[in-house]
């Protein structure tokens, strides 16, 4: 099943990243909204959002879809899904309007509770990443898959390669930083954080901060077939999706190593 949804998923999110790139390349573009929890939100963010939920309700299977930008349904009628789609239409809104280049769109299928599939595609440069449940991780590059796979690495190294963003960097995330041993940081917007250590470009990201879980579920299940892990910071638990609140709880995410 997983497997065959892969063509599908990969030209919808190509469409979406096309209507992104129309818009970021626009000098118009600046036109931002604020939501109701003051985050940014863009005719970019709109475009890719119809898009993707046109994709999805088209496949096969009729799965329920959780998106970002689309109306949240209580969770008594959440609760019975088997299965959901989580989806993150324009992951980093405030590095598009950077005009960084560092915003993906997200995909992933949850099974119940727990992430199975994800997509992570960069609208600047057409980088793809894949991943789903026992099938490993992948960068679609052209015609070639590059297989995923983190770096190892012991927690208390010098010089660990800690992602952080470019947007958040709370106190609590510095704290956690001054007990490593001179880490290096390294920024980076959106999902990307993750994907650079599927890569094994980088070793650890602790995100004490708030975050939803359009956020992460793509990025999940990518870095555990490429050897990682996402975990809450106070359980070290993986974390949980479809829940009655959508608010991830603080986590950190790793390659191939213990922290």
């Amino acid at each position: 099943m997983f497997q065959s949804l892969r063509e599908s998923l990969y030209a919808i999110v190509k469409d979406a990243g096309a209507a992104i790139l129309e818009i970021y390349q626009n000098p118009d573009f600046f036109d931002v909204d604020y939501k109701s929890d003051k985050s940014p939100l863009t005719a970019a963010d709109k475009a890719a959002n119809d898009i993707i939920i046109k994709g999805l309700s088209n496949l096969p299977d009729k799965i329920p879809i959780i998106s970002e930008e689309s109306k949240l349904l209580p969770y008594q009628d959440r609760e019975h899904y088997h299965y959901c789609w989580l989806v993150d239409p324009l992951d980093g809104t405030k590095e598009f309007i950077k005009r960084n280049d560092e915003f993906t769109v997200n995909i992933a299928l949850i099974k119940d509770g727990n992430p199975v599939l994800g997509i992570i595609y960069v609208p600047v440069g057409g980088a793809c990443y894949f991943a789903y449940k026992g099938g490993g991780a992948f960068r679609i590059d052209g015609t070639e898959d590059i297989r995923l796979k983190c770096d190892d690495f012991i927690i208390n190294e010098h010089g660990l390669r800690v992602l952080c963003s470019r947007s958040h960097l709370s106190e609590a995330t510095q704290e956690y930083l001054n007990q490593l041993t001179e880490p290096k940081l390294v920024p980076q917007g959106s999902s990307l954080k993750f994907t650079v250590i599927a890569e094994g470009k980088g070793d650890v990201y602790p995100r004490i901060g708030p975050t939803m879980e359009w956020d992460t579920a793509a990025a999940h299940i990518i870095l555990q077939e490429a050897g990682g892990n996402i975990v809450e910071f106070a359980t070290g638990q993986p974390l949980r999706y479809n829940k009655p609140s959508l608010l991830n709880p603080d986590f950190i995410a790793f390659g191939n190593g213990q922290i």
